[in-house]
């Protein structure tokens, strides 16, 4: 049902013109995060439009849950697509990677974007090529 409800998910935010950009689920599935974005950045009409499409699917799938929260990604927005990380190039993040990389599983650096499958990132101890598939997790850091 998860899988499944992901795509879901995707299909109506989506159809609404918005980006689904995560998509939280608590352990029990009672309480359902779905994080929206758009380019011109999410206002709180975008998302009472988005939930209430999402809750009317729901009904008429039978999802069972308790709670919906959608929400803009925020200022330290998830990094997950391959298009995010060329998106976002020139952006500095914190990324996480699955196995270490020269002892190493935390970085934050430049995003350079991608190359042949590879994340490149920019620290401070030059340049890093972190296979796509070996980051566990990325995010922007806010500048203030």
């Amino acid at each position: 049902m998860r899988v499944d409800l992901g795509s879901l998910i995707e299909q109506v935010v989506n159809g609404l013109g918005f980006e689904l950009v995560d998509v939280e689920l608590s352990p029990k599935g009672r309480l359902l995060r779905v994080f929206i974005d758009i380019e011109r950045g999410i206002t709180v009409d975008d998302c009472a439009t988005v939930s209430n499409q999402l809750t009317r699917v729901f009904e008429v799938e039978n999802v069972d849950y308790d709670r919906l929260e959608v929400s803009s990604p925020g200022l330290d927005r998830p990094i997950k697509k391959a298009a995010d990380f060329e998106r976002f190039a020139g952006q500095e993040i914190q990324l996480r990677t699955s196995l270490p990389v020269g002892n190493q599983r935390n970085f934050v650096g430049v995003l350079q974007g991608m190359r042949d499958g590879a994340v490149v990132l920019v620290t401070d101890k030059g340049e890093l090529q972190i296979p796509f598939d070996d980051v566990e997790k990325a995010r922007l850091v806010p500048k203030f």
